[in-house]
C-alpha cells in the first residue's frame, strides 16, 4: 500500500474516532443535545475537514455510523439515514470546497444543514409523526447550521493557515 493511501486511511480513522469521542463526551456532559429534532452535535463541526481532505468523507461517515449504532438513544433507521446524510453532506462539501461567499465556503458549510434537514427531518416525521415534516426539517437545519456556521467557521479559520494545512495534510492528502 502506498504511503498516500495509508495517510488517507489514517486521517479518516482519526476523524472517525474524534467524531465518536466528541459526540459521546457531549452526550455525557449535556444529555439529549446530540439527538432529537433540535440537536447541536459539536462533532458535526468536524465536517469542515471535508474542505481540506477527501479522507473526511469516509472518516466522518464511519464516525457517525459508529456513534449511531452504539448509542442506545439512536433509532435503528438513523443508522442508515443519519449516516447517509453525513456521507452526502461531506461529499457535497468536498465538491463545493472552492465556492466562496464573503471569503467563506458558505455553500459547503450549509450542506450538512440541507442534507440532515431533508433526511433526518423525514426520519423524525416517520418515527414521531406528531410534528409535520417541514417543522422537523427546520429544527434539524437550524441545529446543523448553527454548529457549522459558528464552530465550523471557527475551525475553518483555525485550519486556514497554509503552514498548518501542510503539516496536517502533507502532499495534498
Amino acid at each position: 500500500m502506498k504511503s498516500k493511501q495509508i495517510r488517507m486511511i489514517t486521517h479518516g480513522a482519526i476523524l472517525a474516532a474524534l467524531y465518536v469521542a466528541l459526540t459521546y463526551l457531549q452526550n455525557w456532559l449535556l444529555p439529549g443535545t446530540t439527538s432529537a429534532a433540535i440537536q447541536f452535535r459539536a462533532s458535526e463541526a468536524l465536517c469542515i475537514f471535508a474542505l481540506f481532505t477527501p479522507a473526511a468523507i469516509p472518516g466522518l461517515t464511519v464516525g457517525c455510523l459508529l456513534f449511531n449504532i452504539s448509542n442506545a438513544g439512536a433509532l435503528p433507521l438513523d443508522w442508515l439515514v443519519g449516516t447517509g446524510a453525513t456521507l452526502l453532506a461531506t461529499t457535497c462539501m468536498y465538491l463545493l470546497r472552492r465556492a466562496t461567499l464573503w471569503k467563506l465556503p458558505l455553500p459547503a458549510l450549509l450542506m450538512p444543514a440541507v442534507w440532515n434537514a431533508v433526511l433526518v427531518g423525514w426520519e423524525l416525521t416517520y418515527y414521531i409523526g406528531e410534528i409535520p415534516f417541514w417543522l422537523n426539517a427546520v429544527y434539524v437545519a437550524a441545529g446543523e447550521a448553527a454548529v457549522l456556521l459558528v464552530l465550523g467557521t471557527a475551525l475553518y479559520f483555525a485550519l486556514g493557515s497554509r503552514r498548518l494545512q501542510e503539516r496536517l495534510f502533507p502532499q495534498g492528502v
